[in-house]
């Protein structure tokens, strides 16, 4: 099983990132599950969403403690959050940042597994209006772990929005994927 931790801010769309990453999941014939936790549940308040992923039924309803992976929306949190606690050594974290995986490294933010990363704000603001990084991230992730397909990811952004919304965030998605740096 494959479990993955997301770290974000209210309106940026991890709650939605993480359905999204379960669905596209599902679409690649493996089992899947979703679901956050809150605090104060309004925007630009810190949060978490979870994804579990696979080949057999999942079973397990808790939080996740242990995670494969980790996806950061917002690289702030690090100053107010360990982002990394749990994860496993061989885990690997993707974050939403414009400095490069070793710059991130030297800042702090990430004491274990490997380090992706991606300016997700930016291309989602060219590519959708708004710098909600959500999406663009999850091309990212696909590109570093393999865990779910691109083409997965594009069938389920494209059932949940709008064509139009979709065809802006399939693109962002491709960049993401085309660009994340190692």
């Amino acid at each position: 099983m494959k479990e993955i931790r997301f770290h974000g801010r209210g309106g940026q769309g991890a709650v939605v990132a993480s359905e999204l990453l379960a669905d596209a999941a599902m679409r690649d014939g493996n089992y899947s599950q979703s679901f956050p936790t809150f605090g104060a549940e309004r925007r630009g308040a810190p949060l978490m969403a979870f994804t579990r992923i696979d080949a057999k039924p999942i079973r397990v309803r808790s939080q996740i403690y242990e995670p494969d992976y980790v996806i950061v929306l917002d690289a702030s949190l690090s100053k107010s959050q360990d982002i990394t606690s749990g994860l496993t050594h061989d885990g690997a974290l993707v974050v939403n940042s414009p400095l490069s995986p070793q710059k991130i490294k030297d800042s702090g933010i990430a004491a274990r597994g490997r380090i992706y990363s991606i300016d997700a704000s930016s291309i989602a603001t060219r590519h959708i209006g708004s710098a909600i990084p959500n999406t663009v991230i999850l091309g990212a992730f696909s590109a570093a772990t393999k865990e779910v397909q691109l083409r997965s990811l594009f069938e389920a952004v494209k059932s949940r929005f709008s064509e139009a919304v979709a065809e802006r965030n399939v693109q962002a998605m491709q960049e993401a994927y085309n660009s994340v740096r190692t």
